[in-house]
């Protein structure tokens, strides 16, 4: 009789420590899907910030049409700088306006859009490229004596001054143009600028001022003097002629 009351107490301890075990290890593997739990959706969370972080962006502010330079796009902020959402940037989003130039539209952009590299493409590096608005280029003759020789660059900038004579000698030198941008020079070793009998200097300037220059290179001659390219003050013009050189007249 002892005997079955043993197996007995040995069958309710293996029963009360199988429930027990397998209460555990209920605990252990809800607790184990609390963790997964948890862990994905704090990766989740970071997913949706990262995704929401916000992101630097050119948008179009007028509709830029196919053909257009990015130079003059730069040039004249034709775009806003915009924050969106890393998730809503477009594939070639461009942030830097420097990555306009020397490209040009493929595509018209609609205002609003943002300009991606999918809308420009590498074009010829021309006069026009850098012009914008009332801006104008001209290319005027510089003879072998007019100041400078071979030394001035594209990319300098110069005062202008008109020579005109009836004789040998002048009658009158001016100051016609300060501060003025060069577009392009010939090349050194081919005469530079006043190192050739007729070479050719580019400048950028207005309407008016083309006119002025025309008029000079068609009935006097064209100096041109090299000044600093950047932070030099505009000075007071002058006019030169025989009576202020011999005689000290006149200012």
């Amino acid at each position: 009789m002892e005997s079955v009351h043993a197996v007995r107490r040995y069958v309710n301890g293996r029963l009360l420590a199988t429930r027990q075990g397998t209460i555990l290890l209920g605990i252990g593997a809800a607790a184990l899907a609390a963790i997964v739990i948890v862990a994905y959706v704090n990766q989740y969370r970071q997913s949706l910030s990262a995704g929401a972080a916000p992101a630097k962006v050119l948008v179009a502010d007028g509709l830029i049409e196919k053909g257009m330079l990015g130079d003059t796009i730069a040039l004249k902020k034709q775009y806003t700088v915009a924050s969106v959402p890393k998730d809503e940037l477009k594939t070639g989003a461009i942030t830097d306006p420097a990555a306009l130039r020397g490209r040009v539209a493929v595509a018209d952009v609609l205002p609003g859009q943002q300009l991606t590299g999918a809308e420009f493409a590498l074009g010829e590096s021309t006069l026009g490229t850098q012009l914008v608005d009332e801006q104008r280029a001209i290319a005027v003759p510089v003879g072998a004596t007019a100041g400078n020789a071979g030394q001035v660059e594209a990319g300098d900038r110069v005062d202008v001054y008109a020579s005109f004579s009836e004789g040998d000698l002048p009658d009158v030198v001016k100051t016609l143009l300060q501060d003025v941008y060069v577009i392009q020079a010939p090349v050194e070793g081919q005469g530079g600028v006043g190192g050739a009998e007729d070479s050719r200097i580019v400048l950028r300037v207005t309407p008016k001022q083309a006119a002025k220059l025309a008029f000079v290179a068609d009935n006097g001659s064209i100096w041109v003097v090299l000044r600093p390219r950047a932070g030099a003050p505009k000075t007071n013009a002058s006019t030169v002629t025989f009576s202020n050189v011999l005689l000290g007249s006149g200012k």
